[in-house]
């Protein structure tokens, strides 16, 4: 799904930019328009733009989505900054102050705790930060520019850090978003910015289109930025019937569950003999990691509990999915918990993340959680031979059972991982398991 983010410099009220605005959408199939400065604040009523519905905000901050979308929900923590949220994607569009330092500091530090208060849910923070991120980002002239100073960066970089973001057009060679003349000499700056959770970096593709601000059809004068999330959004609900499936679907505050329902424990196996992975496990892992206890995290109908107590491991087994008859365990203090092809059934980051995070919290402090996961090109032919629909960053493998299935790499598990609390085990044995993707992972000590 195209998301596209903008200063817009207040020029929304023209006729003349709204319909550039409104071609340039259309014409890069955009389906969520996030807009700072769209129009003056003095403006009550929100410009209509063809093809879009208004979600909310003012002349400061607002958000277009599609006619064939349902709005998503759009919330205001503080004048400039907005919350919106997109299936499992939070999305925090910013819009610092363009005059003042210190009070671009404060902003910084308040989006920290904001970003932070998510608890690890996937982000995408965008928008215009009125800063260089990097001393390169920022020229006056041909020297670097002093607007920006090392106490905001500290601040920006510690957003980052504490969220595992990444700025993902800071490229060698800076794609400056904004150019003015000032006293005669180019002002430069890339300040229009796209931080994403760095799990998903490698799934979206972020562009900087300059075309908004050169040229016959230019609608402001700051580059756009295209950001193709690998998401499927929500479409509207027809107007003609009785009541909205959703309603009936949903799951509750932050489901990710619309038109249809997953059920991920339809892609369970019946075996009658141990998975690989287990017996891989078996025989390399539990002598040079000295496992005694194992929980099967996600076991399905438990076939491999069998085997890990066939040799002589203390082992117990959970499933979400109570017709399998594996209840949550009260016990905690488990030396390997292991997750075996849960991941990739899963249909979003944030589903994976908190998934981790259970299975971590029966691992002892000090103990390891192994990861197994169907890899992209097992997913990739599957997908092709079986021709499934994309969703989100996957495919659905059946609409009539609600199955999703996607391919995730070894650096996917681990970067899912670091949201978890989980770091990769130092000098880990090499599971041979040919054709799939695991990681090896150790809870740190409190």
């Amino acid at each position: 799904m195209l998301l596209s983010s903008v200063n817009l410099d207040k020029r929304l009220g023209a006729t003349g930019a709204r319909s550039n605005l409104t071609a340039w959408l259309h014409k890069h199939n955009v389906k969520i328009v996030l807009a700072q400065e769209p129009y003056k604040p003095a403006d009550r009523t929100p410009p209509r733009l063809a093809g879009f519905t208004f979600a909310g905000g003012d002349g400061h901050l607002a958000v277009w989505a599609g006619e064939d979308l349902a709005p998503p929900a759009v919330s205001s923590p503080a004048p400039w900054v907005q919350r919106i949220e997109l299936e499992w994607l939070v999305v925090l569009q910013v819009h610092l102050d363009a005059h003042g330092a210190a009070s671009r500091a404060s902003q910084l530090a308040e989006l920290t705790t904001l970003a932070t208060a998510e608890s690890g849910r996937p982000l995408l923070v965008c928008g215009d930060f009125n800063l260089a991120p990097r001393p390169a980002d920022g020229l006056f002239g041909e020297q670097t520019s002093a607007f920006t100073t090392e106490a905001e960066r500290t601040l920006l970089y510690r957003l980052m850090q504490v969220t595992n973001l990444v700025d993902t057009t800071a490229h060698e060679n800076p794609a400056f978003t904004f150019e003015r003349i000032v006293n005669g000499k180019p002002s430069r700056f890339r300040c229009d910015l796209a931080l994403l959770s760095d799990h998903l970096t490698a799934n979206t593709a972020i562009t900087v289109d300059a075309s908004t601000r050169s040229g016959p059809a230019i609608f402001t004068d700051h580059s756009a930025l295209l950001i193709d999330l690998p998401l499927t959004p929500q479409e509207t609900e027809p107007d003609d019937v009785l009541f909205a499936l959703s309603e009936v679907t949903r799951d509750g505050p932050g489901s990710t569950s619309s038109r249809q329902q997953y059920q991920p424990h339809k892609t369970a196996m019946s075996r009658q003999t141990p998975s690989p992975a287990s017996r891989a496990v078996t025989k390399h892992l539990i002598a040079p990691l000295g496992i005694q206890s194992v929980l099967d995290h996600g076991c399905g109908r438990g076939t491999d509990i069998a085997h890990y107590r066939a040799t002589g491991l203390d082992a117990e087994g959970f499933d979400p999915h109570d017709d399998f008859g594996w209840p949550r365990p009260e016990r905690r203090e488990f030396d390997l918990v292991t997750s075996m092809f849960v991941l990739n059934v899963l249909p979003d980051p944030w589903q994976r993340i908190q998934a981790l995070r259970d299975a971590a919290s029966f691992a002892r402090s000090g103990g390891h959680v192994v990861v197994v996961t169907r890899s992209p090109e097992e997913i990739t032919n599957a997908a092709s031979a079986g021709g499934w629909d994309v969703h989100h960053d996957g495919f659905w493998s059946s609409h009539s059972k609600g199955t999703f299935q996607r391919g995730i790499t070894s650096g996917e598990i681990t970067a899912l991982a670091h949201q978890a609390g989980l770091q990769p085990t130092q000098n880990a044995p090499v599971l041979p398991l040919p054709g799939v993707c695991h990681a090896i992972l150790t809870k740190p000590t409190a």
